[in-house]
């Protein structure tokens, strides 16, 4: 019914694919892995925390303001 399809595999796309599905068993630690652990894994998200700290520290408190139907009813009351 659908003869004639044959599939032709790249040999670079296997390969790769190959290692994808082997990597943790090929994974060494290195010093460039590190360095990409240590500033993804640690760096970034404590830089993104103290970010979001110091802009809730910096916001001023909004004040409280009566509004003016309040003033209103306490002065009727």
């Amino acid at each position: 019914m659908g003869g004639g399809m044959e599939v032709h595999k790249n040999r670079w796309i296997e390969e790769w694919n190959a290692g994808r599905e082997n990597l943790e068993f090929n994974f060494r630690w290195t010093r460039r892995s590190l360095a990409v652990v240590g500033l993804f894994g640690l760096a970034v998200p404590i830089l993104v925390y103290k970010g979001i700290v110091r802009e809730f520290v910096r916001t001023p408190p909004v004040p409280y303001r009566e509004s003016s139907s309040c003033l209103l009813l306490g002065w009727l009351s």
